[in-house]
């Protein structure tokens, strides 16, 4: 079942991304392509999926998110899905995400195939890249045209499983939220040959944390003495499965107190984080950390400054937070091969006032 989903999938996500080369991304705003593939979406699936995959907006579900194995989620799972409708549901990610952000995606699900191998098909779990859900609150089908009440036009998408979740709020041509967005890694670096999609030396969040080393271990030392606020990693990223990130004072060293070259290169690993999203909702994220000033965004580490032990950076601004963290091993034993990254909203996740 593995290889044929795997296969399944490597062919819709060369398909999707040839879809977008010829030009469907381009004509419409991305909550307009997104309302446009999740009507599509939704018209392949029989009443009793889409009784699964529809739930009010308001529902508690909307906010419920988590990225650990689960026997059961909220919405409808790809596994339960024929291939039209799975292709269905993987262009509505497409259109929610960059041509990087949905590569990520796609590559994070086959992970399960790797983690499939490496437990020898006998880990609590089952690892199957086809057990992601989609969920939709309330009904993209319905347009502003139809009814002109703010709140009842909003719709959300929920795309979630093992290490990736994915939230959006949507109205009219306007995404109004995009996070939590939630991807992760195990193993960060694949180390031995496989005989699934993956290979060895697989590092789907590679980039994520070299930079952090290179942006760590370039610091002087009165620098570093400022970044560094911890000697050990902490276990994992913080507010795992809350509405909302609780919001602290900034810790580590300041964007003023660092160089040039090193101001390009703490721009370059947020914009990591903020270009997940397609390039409109990317750029509205990078513009407002430009309006709030990069002066008030802080970078943060603790643990190791080298690969194979317990090593976590935190970036944050007025009205965003990043967090990494890969302190935990690989189900082979091989320590700090694991990561777990998250970019958050600041002024409240899910389109939701932080108050609540």
């Amino acid at each position: 079942m593995f290889n044929r989903t795997a296969r399944l999938l490597s062919l819709v996500f060369v398909a999707v991304l040839v879809c977008s080369v010829v030009g469907w991304k381009i004509s419409q705003a991305p909550a307009e392509q997104m309302q446009t593939f999740a009507t599509a979406y939704l018209e392949t699936l029989d009443d009793s999926q889409r009784e699964l995959t529809l739930e009010k907006f308001d529902s508690p579900k909307r906010v419920g998110w988590h990225f650990i194995p689960m026997d059961e989620r909220k919405g409808l799972m790809l596994e339960n899905m024929n291939d039209a409708q799975r292709t269905a549901a993987l262009r509505l990610l497409r259109s929610a995400l960059s041509e990087a952000g949905y590569f990520k995606a796609n590559r994070i699900m086959l992970l399960e195939e790797v983690l499939n191998e490496m437990e020898g098909g006998k880990g609590r779990w089952e690892r199957n890249p086809q057990r992601y859900y989609v969920t939709l609150f309330g009904d993209p089908r319905q347009t502003m045209a139809e009814d002109d009440s703010a709140e009842t036009a909003k719709w959300g998408l929920s795309f979630e499983g093992h290490h990736l979740s994915l939230n959006f709020v949507c109205r009219g041509n306007e995404v109004l939220d995009s996070t939590p967005q939630f991807l992760a890694a195990n193993p960060a670096v694949v180390m031995n040959e496989t005989t699934v999609t993956l290979g060895k030396g697989t590092a789907v969040l590679s980039r994520e944390e070299q930079l952090g080393f290179k942006l760590v271990n370039g610091l002087a030392p009165q620098q570093k003495e400022l970044a560094v606020i911890a000697d050990k990693a902490p276990r994992d990223i913080r507010f795992i499965a809350t509405t909302h990130p609780e919001v602290l004072p900034a810790e580590g060293i300041a964007y003023s107190k660092l160089d040039d070259s090193q101001k390009k290169l703490l721009q370059e690993l947020v914009s990591l984080y903020t270009d997940v999203a397609p390039d409109e909702v990317a750029s509205k994220r990078r513009a407002e950390i430009q309006e709030d000033g990069w002066d008030n965004v802080w970078f943060a580490w603790a643990g190791a400054t080298k690969p194979g032990v317990g090593h976590y950076y935190r970036i944050q601004g007025k009205r965003f937070l990043i967090e990494f963290a890969n302190s935990q091993s690989d189900p082979a034993g091989n320590p700090a091969n694991h990561i777990h990254s998250i970019y958050r909203d600041l002024t409240g996740d899910f389109d939701l006032p932080i108050s609540q």
